[in-house]
């Protein structure tokens, strides 16, 4: 996975929350279902950028960026607690 892949995804998945908020303005979607979908996707974005800058600090301190991975939601949304 490149950084343009990542970026890409982070793309796609802002798409998918404007689209959900379309769809939860429109009353197409419950507000619990909204709620617990636009949690999922916030998750998945957070993972994302974290990937993102992860790949970018290895890059420039001369590692290679494709010893990277995705962390766990856990991890990646526990770093303030």
């Amino acid at each position: 996975m490149t950084d343009q892949d990542i970026l890409a995804r982070i793309k796609q998945l802002v798409d998918d929350e404007h689209a959900l908020r379309a769809k939860a303005t429109a009353g197409e979607i419950d507000p619990v279902a909204e709620r617990k979908q636009l949690a999922e996707l916030e998750v998945m974005l957070d993972q994302a950028w974290d990937l993102l800058r992860q790949r970018r600090a290895r890059s420039g301190s001369g590692e290679s960026p494709e010893e990277t991975g995705l962390r766990s939601p856990h991890e990646v949304e526990g770093y303030l607690q």
